[in-house]
């Protein structure tokens, strides 16, 4: 092996969590690379969740252009022009790519392009990928791994060639029936994304709902949405094997609760879950352990086994969100400079770019039930926010958890701006402020925001003790 050179900061994988602490370190002054693989700035501004949202943005439109006469604007039949869509959408990617390398370029972090494979403890092989091998050695390492999409054991779906987030987001023609594996968050997005531009849609889920990890109320009335948008739901459905390739040509074999029953359809896209980017590199012989499912083992303080290794984002175990990543390099360069940050407690928010949107911060009512004593809920149907009388976006409901000090345990909506919402929410909490400071706030009209006050007034009495 040739003598490696040597790094004090070196860090696999240029994600978000990985970039950033790129350019922290090397603006303080420690040398530092970056070994990436493929994906310049890692998987959210060139094929997650950027490219997936400038794409659901193009539906949106499709979808107003569609029904613009509610609004009192005369148009002609709607049409998308799949490239042209994709075009903006590269457009987009490539902009945020020279922005990544500005970044490299003023902060002096070295970004190495090639795959790395430890060949010793805080050593990596890097196969480049114009040619020729460099082997680096860092004092600290940092793993910023990403994750892809798994496909699952089906007779046949590997051979079909099935689309991912991926590939449906490199299309510039429109399927005439998508079949969707999955109805999780990826799954929905995707689905509604492409029967807004004009395919047909079914979506295939093997659990007995979609949205698996939200409550029955939130997941039967984001069914109805999208069903009434006209994509097709098969619920408990297992899936027995597939015959043809997507692209050409389709055929499912799938057991309902019904029975069995064969669907065709023109394309298929796999939204059925991640699996963590950890297999064949090296990491046992590197001393940093994973667990039975691939994740790496790490502290609270996101230490794996191996000294002076630590690791971020999706590969670590943490929840799959680009602003998770972020928050786990703020953990580790706090930590590095004396601080005791930690993992433990997080307040995570999300946001489902269906339309209308889904957003949740805090438990779900499910988890509250499954934790102790019960909360108090209060919902409100989106129809009672009078910002949703002007734009016709009455679709959907609030719903907060409050618990036996008046705080605030959880809050879910689904909703026009809902992400939004959910921000003034999640503010409140980590405030640990009583909701009738929410209740009584003074909030602008017409807002969407606005419906918080009605929210938490619809709020039970306590049960008598």
């Amino acid at each position: 092996m040739a003598q490696p050179e040597r790094f004090q900061i070196l860090i696999l994988g240029s994600g978000q969590g990985g970039k950033l602490l790129a350019w922290h370190m090397a603006q303080s002054g420690r040398r530092t690379a970056v070994v990436e693989r493929r994906w310049i700035g890692g998987s959210c501004p060139n094929i997650a969740c950027m490219p997936s949202k400038n794409e659901i943005w193009s539906a949106k439109v499709a979808h107003l252009a569609e029904h613009a006469g509610q609004f009192g604007t005369m148009a002609g039949p709607v049409k998308t022009d799949m490239a042209a869509v994709r075009q903006r959408k590269r457009d987009m990617v490539n902009r945020e790519i020279e922005l990544h390398l500005q970044n490299y370029k003023a902060t002096g972090a070295e970004l190495i392009m090639g795959s790395g494979r430890f060949v010793a403890p805080k050593t990596l092989e890097v196969h480049l990928n114009d040619g020729g091998t460099r082997v680096l050695a860092g004092d600290q390492v940092f793993l910023n791994l990403g994750s892809h999409a798994a496909i699952p054991g089906v007779p046949g779906l590997e051979a079909a060639r099935p689309l991912t987030h991926i590939e449906a987001l490199e299309l510039d023609c429109l399927p005439p029936h998508l079949i969707v594996l999955g109805g999780g968050y990826v799954g929905l997005e995707m689905a509604q994304a492409y029967r807004r531009f004009g395919s047909r849609v079914t979506v295939i889920e093997a659990g007995g709902r979609i949205m698996a990890r939200e409550d029955p109320d939130v997941a039967d009335e984001m069914q109805r949405i999208l069903s009434d948008e006209g994509i097709r739901f098969l619920i408990a459905a297992e899936t027995l094997s597939v015959a043809g390739q997507s692209g050409k040509g389709v055929s499912l074999t799938v057991r309902t609760p019904s029975g069995e029953q064969r669907i065709e359809g023109s394309d298929i896209l796999v939204a059925a879950g991640r699996i963590p980017n950890t297999a064949g590199i090296g990491l046992e012989g590197a001393g940093v352990e994973v667990d039975d499912r691939g994740y790496i083992r790490v502290s609270e303080r996101l230490e794996t086994s191996a000294p002076n290794v630590w690791a971020m984002g999706e590969c670590a175990g943490s929840p799959q969100f680009t602003h998770v990543s972020v928050d786990d390099f703020r953990i580790i360069r706090d930590n590095l400079a004396g601080g005791k940050r930690s993992t433990r407690d997080r307040l995570v928010p999300y946001c489902v770019f269906t339309d209308p949107p889904l957003a949740r911060v805090g438990l779900s009512e499910g988890e509250a039930q499954r934790q102790g004593p019960a909360a108090r809920i209060a919902r409100l149907p989106m129809s009672s926010v009078l910002r949703t009388h002007t734009t016709d976006e009455t679709l959907g409901f609030m719903k907060v958890l409050i618990g036996s000090d008046d705080r605030i345990l959880g809050f879910t909506m689904i909703g026009s701006e809902a992400g939004e919402v959910m921000a003034a929410v999640q503010m409140a909490m980590l405030a640990n402020l009583p909701y009738p400071k929410l209740r009584d706030a003074v909030i602008a009209h017409l807002t969407i925001a606005e419906g918080l006050g009605p929210l938490f007034s619809n709020l039970p009495a306590r049960s008598a003790q």
